[in-house]
């Protein structure tokens, strides 16, 4: 990795544009609540439903820049952003936008980018992506060790769009390289930062919290507007994340997947920022009053983001419809067993009208889940007991459990420490594990790129879902 001396690729000054704090401000209107890039997750469909919920600036899904810039077949570039049906970029209702590229080589991320300035309000480079798919592609968080080659990256689009280019990154184990990665990516000409506070190798079962503390560093370091990334799962995190690391906004990825309503009812100028907030405060007293505009009844919620998928010209994938579906009304599902295989079950073509109801069985199965979730709720409150009296703490992990018929966040499970040794095998054997490993990193990268690891430390829960 060459860090010495940063390599000066300019040629031209970048046109006359917006940057760093008046971008965000005057273009973005200071977001402080962000829905992140995700994978097949942060679709149009599911940018209509979040800024109904208080989501203030979106990122599209991660788009691979040299696919983008190769391809002729419309059927694959709509597949990540549909120009055709003209509602992706829409300025009355898909904006403030961002749209994200991955990718390796300056002149096909140009050139993808160039295609899409006239639909978002910045592009933005993905730094933080930790997937085996990003390592055979050297992108994502793979590149951090070619900082000469990721400063191109970054210049070429600042210095050629008519729109700011920003880019979203994980730290590195010291404070100290960290900051200096950060100041590099200001000087490449990025205009917002995103710090995910977790390492390259924080991942899956490995995932651990993010150090907001690293966060809080690179804030104090730079000029430009930072977000900070990693464990929100309540809006009392959302409050105490501002405040320990003066961030000008908070991005929420599984969070905000599990529940759409994260960031309802808030209000931005009383939140924490850079500008009211110099010094780590102490923690925010957690919320002890169940808010149902911030918790609303998980099976409304799946009708709701069904009800947008149909009435859109864009057509929503197969695979985020079934995904969004099953950890939006995760908390029942478990339980409503018979409605878990039937969601897991149903089957829409690809060429399916879904405004002539081809999606007609996934609408059956949550109007289902919604009988059954009123009539739990309502048998509650015919035992005398209220929404706050229902909230139990989960012993592993000191985390709020609500009723099941609410949205809520979820975390994964401790993968048990192996005590015994594994058996031998072939090298036949061998070579078949590793492909079907390399064969579910890539499904993982594509469909479901989330995990989560408990923890106890101040309520929060480690996160791991954008890209």
């Amino acid at each position: 990795m060459s860090t010495a001396a940063t390599p000066t690729i300019t040629t031209q000054s970048p046109a006359c544009k917006l940057s760093g704090y008046q971008f965000y401000k005057e273009v973005l209107g200071s977001p402080k609540y962000v829905v992140a890039p995700m994978v097949d997750q942060s679709e149009l469909a599911w940018r209509r439903l979040s800024r109904r919920y208080g989501a203030q600036l979106i990122y599209t899904p991660m788009i691979n820049a040299k696919i983008w810039a190769d391809s002729t077949n419309k059927v694959i570039r709509n597949s990540f952003f549909d120009l055709d049906a003209g509602e992706e970029g829409d300025p009355t209702t898909d904006r403030p936008l961002i749209v994200q590229f991955c990718g390796n080589d300056p002149e096909k991320l140009l050139k993808s980018a160039k295609a899409l300035e006239g639909h978002c309000d910045a592009v933005d480079l993905n730094l933080g992506c930790p997937q085996e798919i990003a390592k055979k592609g050297k992108y994502g968080a793979f590149l951090q060790d070619d900082w000469d080659l990721i400063y191109k990256l970054v210049n070429i689009l600042h210095v050629n769009l008519s729109i700011p280019v920003t880019a979203k990154f994980r730290v590195f184990p010291t404070v100290e390289k960290t900051v200096e990665y950060a100041k590099m990516l200001e000087r490449a000409g990025a205009q917002i930062l995103t710090c995910h506070g977790r390492l390259r190798e924080q991942r899956g079962q490995n995932t651990g919290l993010a150090d907001w503390a690293k966060i809080r560093a690179v804030k104090e370091a730079v000029s430009v507007p930072v977000f900070a990334n990693g464990n929100i799962l309540y809006q009392s995190d959302i409050e105490q994340c501002l405040r320990e690391t003066g961030c000008d906004g908070v991005m929420s990825a599984e969070g905000q997947l599990y529940n759409v309503a994260l960031f309802a009812g808030l209000d931005s100028s009383s939140s924490a920022t850079s500008s009211t907030s110099t010094a780590i405060s102490s923690p925010v007293p957690t919320q002890t009053h169940l808010d149902l505009s911030q918790h609303p009844r998980h099976a409304d919620l799946a009708l709701e983001y069904l009800a947008i998928v149909q009435s859109l010209k864009t057509r929503t994938s197969v695979s985020a419809i079934k995904g969004h579906l099953f950890k939006i009304m995760r908390p029942a599902l478990s339980r409503e067993t018979d409605l878990r295989e039937r969601l897991g079950k149903v089957m829409i073509k690809k060429t399916g009208d879904y405004s002539e109801g081809a999606l007609q069985p996934y609408v059956d199965v949550c109007l289902e889940m919604k009988e059954r979730m009123d009539r739990d709720a309502e048998e509650a409150k015919g035992n005398g007991k209220s929404l706050d009296e229902l909230v139990t703490t989960d012993e592993a992990t000191g985390l709020k459990v609500l009723p099941h018929w609410l949205a809520q966040p979820y975390w994964r499970p401790v993968k048990p420490a192996v005590t015994t040794v594994p058996a031998k095998r072939s090298k036949a054997s061998d070579s078949e594990a590793e492909r079907e490993h390399d064969v579910n990193e890539g499904k993982k990268a594509r469909l479901e790129p989330m995990t989560m690891k408990p923890s106890q430390d101040h309520q929060r829960s480690a996160t791991v879902v954008d890209v």
